[in-house]
């Protein structure tokens, strides 16, 4: 099976400033990415980049974008959405940028940005939005539905005497 994130670059590297489109949409397989939660396991990348060729090299720009789901790290509702990264990378045939990734004969292998922009910006702890009240940590109830009668979490008895001298000061205080 040939690997879509291989990518001919010879035309483009022939003459500083030559661009060249990439857009596919490929399965998250393809990405060696299997039994992460967040992804469906058929689940579709959609990747559009351009190529620009450089005196040095190759600029990689686009984005990258895959769905994913997962529940609220607030209410434990289900949740989903799309993450959508952007790609800004430096491919050259002699490295002499650190961050750089190596043109090997006249190829790019795009596979490596693409797999780590997915890996590191889907959420791993998501939220349904942005203000999410999430659940009554009392009664469990989800704040988001409906609202509860309880008081607040009871006091943590470490801070019992941080309590007791916060008490002494308030009384210090209302002395002349």
């Amino acid at each position: 099976m040939a690997n879509p994130f291989l990518v001919n670059a010879a035309e483009v590297l022939r003459r500083p400033g030559t661009q060249k489109d990439i857009a596919v949409q490929v399965p998250l397989a393809d990405l060696d990415i299997a039994d992460d939660p967040r992804f469906d396991d058929d689940a579709e990348v959609d990747v559009r980049l351009l190529l620009e060729s450089m005196s040095d090299g190759i600029v990689v720009d686009g984005q990258v974008s895959v769905p994913w789901h997962g529940n609220c790290r607030r209410c434990d509702e289900p949740t989903g959405g799309v993450s959508v990264s952007e790609v800004h990378e430096l491919y050259q045939r002699t490295i002499t940028d650190p961050d750089a990734y190596e043109i090997v004969g006249e190829q790019l292998d795009l596979r490596p940005v693409a797999r780590e922009l997915v890996l590191l910006d889907a959420p791993a702890t998501p939220l349904c939005r942005p203000d999410c009240a999430g659940l009554c940590p009392t009664c469990g109830i989800n704040r988001n539905e409906a609202t509860c009668e309880c008081e607040g979490p009871p006091a943590d008895p470490r801070w019992a005497a941080l309590d007791q001298l916060k008490s002494v000061a308030d009384g210090d205080n209302d002395t002349p």
